[in-house]
């Protein structure tokens, strides 16, 4: 058999090419106009990229930025409304990892999804750069991780070679009463946020996001803070909380209670592993280190 005239073989080549690159492009998912987003992180990640005139729609707990308010409410973790969304007719659905019927329903209707799980402060970095794809925002999303990383790169750099104090951070207890007091363990972005500030975490050993710590388990672990961080919801007092923080006095023998290093700080930034968490890294830092502001 005669071998291929070579023009004829430089001709299929070029068509070869030219196939590729015309079906390359396609293969990506177009950038969505309608975006439900299930996720409050994500929902603000979306809106710091620009990609906020896209959301038709956000979770039951949202709050943040103001323009959420207007939007309508698809429910939340455990309740997501799956008939509300598929009337919102949206191309791209933003849902935890974990909500695998949800997940399942919105693939049986063809519809777009971006699973999201929170798990140490590197995630979120790779959660703003995930989302600048999936919404054709891949430069505005870069720039915006960059502008985190630096941020709290100036951080660590502030905190440097000081002493880093035991510390005891709270995400939750029952109001005016020392029971059901939830801290950070050893993983996730509490903990790392709580290391990017300069402290040291009582609970660094134990190998999870959260720790039930009974006053019991705060008297060994003998932490030098006391860090509870609270998101704004509702309407909140100072007296309230200072009443709260006083609580621990009836702890005497811990050693951030004998220094009067107890603290209560509010702000959503704590609890939503978003783009405001360099700011909430800051907060930290200027708490345990606010001789190096």
């Amino acid at each position: 058999m005669a071998a291929p005239h070579p023009a004829l073989t430089r001709a299929a080549i070029a068509i070869a090419l030219a196939w590729l690159l015309a079906t390359g492009p396609a293969a990506q998912p177009a950038a969505p106009a309608r975006i439900v987003s299930a996720v409050p992180s994500v929902t603000e990640i979306l809106f710091v990229i620009g990609a906020g005139p896209q959301v038709v729609a956000v979770s039951s707990f949202d709050s943040y930025p103001p323009q959420v308010a207007a939007l309508p409410r698809i429910g939340g973790l455990l309740d997501p409304n799956f008939e509300r969304i598929l009337a919102l007719k949206p191309d791209l659905v933003v849902v935890y990892d974990t909500q695998m019927d949800l997940r399942i329903q919105l693939s049986h209707a063809g519809i777009r999804t971006l699973s999201f799980r929170h798990r140490g402060l590197p995630d979120i970095l790779t959660a703003i750069r995930d989302v600048g794809r999936a919404t054709g925002r891949a430069a505005d999303a870069d720039r915006v991780a960059r502008d985190i990383e630096a941020r709290l790169n100036a951080v660590r750099r502030r905190v440097a070679g000081r002493p880093r104090p035991r510390t005891l951070l709270v995400m939750g207890r029952d109001p005016f009463a020392l029971r059901n007091i939830y801290a950070s363990g050893g993983e996730g972005f509490l903990h790392d946020m709580l290391d990017a500030a300069g402290g040291a975490n009582v609970f660094a050993d134990v190998r999870r996001e959260s720790v039930q710590a009974t006053s019991e388990l705060v008297l060994t672990r003998a932490p030098e803070v006391i860090l509870e961080l609270r998101g704004e919801f509702g309407s909140v007092r100072p007296e309230d909380d200072e009443r709260d923080r006083k609580l621990w006095w009836t702890l005497p023998s811990v050693p951030a209670v004998r220094t009067g290093r107890v603290y209560i700080r509010r702000s959503a930034s704590f609890v939503v592993p978003g783009p405001r968490v360099a700011e909430a890294v800051e907060a930290i830092a200027r708490t345990l280190h606010p001789d190096a502001f």
